[in-house]
This record gives C-alpha cells, structure tokens and sequence, in this order.
C-alpha cells in the first residue's frame, strides 16, 4: 500500500509566524500573554499554550478562563484572522501590549476594502460570515457591505446600481466556488470589479487535495472541527474520493474503520501542526489491512 502526504499539508506562512509570535511571548513573559480568540482552530496548539499560560480574551478583553481582564502589563496578541477597525482602535487604547499577528494577506485585504469603500465602491465579500476573518474584513468595509457564501446569497444580492461594487475573497474560501459566486453576481447587472484575495498557498492546497484524492481509494483530511480551510479541503476530496476521513488527530483516525487497499492520501489544514501529520501518517504506513 502507498501512502502519500501532500507537500502543502499544515501550517500556512501566516499561521506559523503567529504561532511562533505566541510561543516566543510566552516563553519572555512567563504567563502574561493572552490572545484575542484561540490562535488558531486547532485544540492540541491551544492546549499546549494554555499550560504555557497562555489564554485568550474576547471582544471586550474578558479572559475566556479567568472571567476577568489581564492585568496590567500584558501582552494581547492578535491573531492571524485579523480584527475590525474599531477593535485595533479599541487594543490601541487598553494600555496592554499589543503584537499583531494579522496575516499578511488578510490585512492586504483590510487595506483594499477600507481604500475602496472610501472610493464609493460597496463591498461584497465572499466567504463565511460568522468566521473570525470575514468578521474582521467587515469592520475595515464601511457600511454598504455585504457578504456572500452561497448561490442564493449571490442571486438575491440587492445593491445600489448607482455606485460601483467591488468583490474581494476570505483567504481560505474554495477558488472554484469563489469564481462560480463572481459570475452569478455579474449577471445582476452591477459595475463590478473583483479582487481575487484567496491566499495562493490556500489555492495550492486546494489544487493539490483535488488531485491526490483523484489518485487515492482512502483520504484522510486532518484538521480541527472549526478550521473553515480544512472543511473545504474535506468536501473537495470528498468529491473526488468517496472514503474519506476527516479527523483532528491520530485517536480519531483508530476509532473509525479505516479501510485501503491500495493508496492512501493524507492532507491536513493550515492550521495542523507537523508532528500530529507526522503521526498519522507514520501510523498509517505501519498498518496493516
């Protein structure tokens, strides 16, 4: 039996460096750093940090664990999917240290909708619209903005024909999805202009799952259970290759009745790290059918 690990499997740029940005904090401050949400949807990560004590707050700075504010003092870290224009002015005020991990690609995407909506364009945002990053986006859009996850979202658009519109992407959304939405949302008549903002690795992987679960009888998608990026890299290679499992580590994978004869593919999301890949894929290769 082959096995076979996709390149692109785990950690992105974006979340690698907030993550290391976490760690290094941690280790300087001994327990006075907390970031704004999890780091990242991956529970094993998250875990780990909390017994480096680690939290997060929320929207009002409430720690999640405590029920209180940080003291004095602390370090609030921001994450990879960025927050809103009045969130960033809110930490500016706190009096805490702020490191922001934005992703690079994500504040692109700040930038371009704060410039356009200033321009007069109204803003369309293809993605989901209760993640943290479309979230985000949202407060730098100003308030003719709309976001679109679905066909019927896109159909039933109902926008000003007098001022421009201009599209941009979350970084993790499906790309054939995405030009699929572009194009229902251009029949409407609209001037339009589209700013493909889909991170390229997320493409990449998306490319290259797409292919490998062509080529499997068995996947196998790691990933945490709220990771957007790894639900959409689960239905892709479910479109190609029926057996598929989406696990979060090497215990959910011995749970379920796995079953290969012939090639198995293994990819995970942005947010995987390496050693739990590793695992699995060590265990795979070491089991016999």
């Amino acid at each position: 039996m082959e096995v076979k690990v996709a390149k692109s499997a785990g950690f992105c740029f974006g979340v690698r460096r907030a993550v290391q940005l976490v760690y290094d904090e941690a280790e300087k401050e001994e327990g006075h750093v907390y970031t704004m949400g999890p780091i990242i949807h991956n529970e094993q990560v998250v875990e780990d940090l909390e017994e480096k004590g680690v939290f997060s707050v929320d929207d009002d700075l409430i720690c999640e664990k405590t029920g209180l504010k940080p003291p004095a003092g602390s370090v609030v870290i921001v994450r990879s999917h960025g927050i809103s224009r009045d969130m960033s002015e809110m930490l500016d005020k706190s009096g805490y240290r702020i490191i922001d991990a934005t992703c690079p690609f994500v504040d692109r995407i700040h930038k371009i909708v704060a410039e356009k909506s200033k321009e007069g364009y109204q803003i369309v945002i293809i993605g989901n619209p209760a993640h943290p990053e479309v979230c985000g986006i949202r407060g730098w859009a100003g308030k003719e903005c709309r976001t679109v996850e679905s066909k019927e979202d896109a159909e039933n658009l109902a926008l000003s024909f007098d001022r421009p519109v201009c599209i941009v992407s979350q970084t993790t959304f499906n790309y054939d999805k995405f030009q699929e939405l572009v194009e229902i949302i251009k029949t409407l008549g609209y001037h339009v202009i589209v700013i493909n903002t889909i991170c390229s690795a997320t493409k990449e992987r998306q490319m290259e799952a797409l292919e490998l679960a062509g080529q499997s009888d068995a996947m196998i998608v790691i990933g945490g259970k709220k990771s957007s990026n790894t639900q959409k890299l689960y239905d892709i290679c479910r479109s190609q290759c029926e057996n598929t499992y989406y696990i979060q580590t090497l215990d959910d994978l011995v749970t379920v009745n796995f079953q290969s004869d012939r090639c198995v593919g293994i990819t995970a999301g942005a947010s995987t790290p390496n050693n739990i890949i590793q695992e699995v894929s060590t265990h795979v290769r070491g089991t016999k059918f």
